[in-house]
């Protein structure tokens, strides 16, 4: 039986969106199976609708899976003849199919967005909420209460309401609370004899605040020819219509510059102004009016590294426009969806949440699943992780997302004027601080050349390498690498791992780690692993980017470190040691050597079951196994393979990501006795945050033992 949760805005602009993500990115991870139904979408077609649009791609659902029932203008015109009969048909025939698909089916109510129907609307989702048979996850908007006895009033009225029209209350969000106010309104919203536990979710500017995107977006504007990003926060408006100097005082970082196109000194005042590591840079211009621009100036204005736009409106009419734009969460805007989840996490009690639900337990694990749990166990025990890339924009959209989603704390490394540069050129929102104790959504921004730590850290490098001849300026020297800088933070516990490789070779980020933080106790190399995220589980290959030729002793070392690795990311290990032959039914020196590497891991009493030499075939298919090996506990059910060389698993895990459609990740290094993982040149953003969760949760397990 499908359990169904139905949102339901209960005032105009609530927010609902952010409900939305939050609640579904909880469900992914909780359910083998999620569904989303829309039953009244905004626009003419499902397929376009900006909502169903963002879940889909958010969460990577289908066309089945995520769906609408009746357009928005069909929904005023049933409530304006009071028939709502053919809307309610429709979305119970929709929800019913949907509810023999999904464990858990996600009900987006309307948004109050019928001209002066409010009271109807409320009728209509609650009389849908009820013949669905879903619980009413309520939402309510205190972005213009006013004070917090307006929003508890709010609260109880809503309470009143829902009661009265025999919903199921699952809880209500207060959505959009000014920050200030947040925990008075927690603290006096009454707990309520009809139930309904409230959750207060502050007002998060990186939501609310509108992107260059989004001006061009509602505006209309011409961007064809701009090179930019037009992914910026918007902090204000401003219009310049003062001396270039008085301006200049007034401008501040992120402001949107509204000036007359034939004010070609505003234009070179900004640009100036962001070419400057001591002065603000906008997040963007608009050029006004249908005013000739100059040569010099437009051959100015298409090097810019912020956007500049026209409009050929005058400066008043534009200012008004601009200022009209709202922030949305939409499609393709990850830096939102990010702080949206983030602001979820941090202020809504999933566990309890959840907790009241009668939710299946989850029989797969998915690649998103996984992924999302990444964070989310990320998030749990929080850790610090260094980034000595800091030069590299990849780095920096990552760590943005990474405070955004607030699962870590971020230290950066690089030359700081070029890193704010960067950041600031690109509209990339990071809160550099340079002290030791950076608070909360703040990144340490560490420059390794000018850091009073790079003596000590030299220092203890010209200790720990003595016995290889390392004098104190040598060390010096070595320790404005930022893999070296980096791998010291991690081994004196000023940060508890380091994620690098981006822009340097897997050589570089490995060598310092294994000059002196060195490998675990009982560990005689370092090693690697994949997670190969299929359909519906999760494969650990391993090793498959360090190791080129290993002995019998290293092989079993790989595959003590990868069983070891499988089980704390919640992969129960049972281990295949691969080969060209299974069981005794082949020799030679390459089975011998893997025979001899199951009889090690064996010797040793590990917890966890392994079997070899077996074929691929044999360790994955139940079919096969029966016929080779018919009393192995691992053939046919393996979820940890070890090949026998760097040949052989490179190449295999990139067969199966290529012909299957599977999820790489990684690589993962183990063994060292402090977490250091790296990155692939070729790595994505999303590479680079999934890669730094991987090493928190590591961190987690190194801390727990000290």
């Amino acid at each position: 039986m499908s359990t169904g949760i139905f949102l339901d805005a209960m005032t105009p602009r609530a927010g609902k969106t952010l409900i939305a993500l939050g609640l579904t990115d909880s469900l992914i991870r909780r359910a083998d199976s999620v569904g989303y139904f829309r039953p009244v979408f905004e626009t003419d077609s499902v397929d376009t609708d900006p909502r169903i649009r963002l879940m889909r791609e958010t969460f990577d659902l289908d066309s089945a899976s995520a769906r609408g029932g009746v357009s928005l203008a069909r929904c005023r015109e049933l409530l304006a003849s009071g028939d709502l009969n053919e809307l309610v048909n429709i979305s119970l025939s929709i929800y019913s199919e949907m509810s023999q698909q999904f464990d858990v089916v996600v009900v987006d109510g309307t948004d109050l967005l019928a001209h002066n129907a409010a009271t109807a609307e409320f009728d209509m989702n609650a009389r849908l909420a009820n013949n669905m048979g879903c619980s009413v996850l309520a939402v309510i908007s205190a972005a213009e209460a006013g004070s917090v006895e307006n929003i508890v009033n709010s609260v109880e009225v809503t309470r009143a309401e829902l009661h009265a029209a025999k919903t199921d209350l699952l809880g209500i969000i207060v959505n959009r609370v000014d920050p200030e106010m947040a925990s008075e309104v927690e603290e006096r919203v009454p707990a309520g004899r009809r139930g309904g536990h409230v959750y207060v979710v502050p007002e998060t500017p990186a939501i609310s605040q509108p992107t260059v995107a989004e001006v061009v977006h509602e505006l209309e504007l011409e961007a064809d020819g701009v090179e930019v990003s037009l992914d910026r926060d918007i902090q204000a408006v401003k219009v310049a219509a003062m001396t270039v100097g008085n301006f200049l005082e007034q401008m501040a970082d992120g402001d949107f510059v509204i000036t007359p196109a034939d004010r070609s000194d505003v234009v070179m005042a900004t640009l100036a102004s962001a070419l400057s590591p001591s002065f603000p840079v906008p997040s963007g211009v608009l050029l006004s009016g249908d005013l000739h621009v100059n040569a010099a100036t437009q051959a100015l204005i298409s090097a810019a590294p912020f956007p500049i736009l026209r409009t050929a409106g005058d400066t008043f009419s534009a200012a008004q426009a601009v200022g009209s734009v709202h922030g949305e969460l939409r499609a393709g805007a990850p830096r939102k969806i990010a702080a949206a989840m983030g602001e979820w996490s941090k202020t809504v009690d999933e566990k309890e949440l959840l907790g009241r639900l009668d939710l299946p337990r989850p029989a797969s694990m998915t690649p998103l699943r996984f992924l999302h749990e990444l964070i989310e166990k990320a998030r749990s025990n929080r850790r610090r992780v260094v980034l000595p890339e800091g030069e590299d924009i990849r780095i920096l959209r990552a760590a943005e997302i990474i405070v955004r989603r607030d699962f870590c704390d971020v230290t950066i490394l690089g030359r700081a004027s070029k890193v704010r540069e960067l950041a600031q050129s690109e509209g990339i929102d990071l809160g550099f601080v340079d002290g030791e104790n950076p608070g909360r959504g703040e990144v340490r921004l560490i420059d390794p050349e000018t850091s009073p730590l790079r003596d000590e850290y030299a220092a203890e490098y010209a200790k720990l390498r003595a016995h290889k001849g390392v004098e104190i300026e040598q060390a010096k020297e070595r320790m404005l690498d930022g893999s070296y800088f980096g791998t010291m933070m991690v081994q004196l516990g000023h940060v508890d791992g380091m994620v690098s490789g981006a822009a340097h070779t897997t050589a570089n980020t490995i060598r310092p780690a294994l000059e002196f933080v060195k490998t675990k106790e009982g560990v005689k190399i370092v090693s690697s692993v994949f997670f190969m995220l299929l359909e519906d589980r999760a494969l650990v290959y391993g090793d498959c980017a360090v190791n080129p030729n290993p002995d019998a002793a290293q092989l079993a070392d790989i595959a003590k470190a990868s069983a070891d690795t499988a089980r704390q990311f919640g992969v129960d290990p049972k281990v295949a040691m691969l080969s060209y032959s299974t069981g005794g039914s082949g020799s030679g020196q390459d089975v011998d050597r893997v025979r001899e590497a199951t009889d090690i891991v064996r010797a040793s009493a590990p917890n966890f079951e392994v079997e070899g030499p077996i074929q691929y075939d044999a360790a994955t298919n139940a079919s096969v196994a029966k016929s080779k090996l018919p009393d192995s506990q691992v053939a046919g059910h393996a979820t940890v393979f070890v090949f026998p060389d760097l040949n052989t698993g490179n190449n295999t895990y990139k067969a199966v990501q290529q012909s299957s459609g599977a999820v790489a990740v990684g690589p993962v290094l183990q063994g060292l006795r402090k977490p250091v993982n790296d990155l692939s040149r070729g790595c994505t953003v999303d590479d680079i945050v999934n890669t730094v969760a991987i090493t928190a949760i590591q961190a987690q397990e190194d801390h727990g033992k000290h």
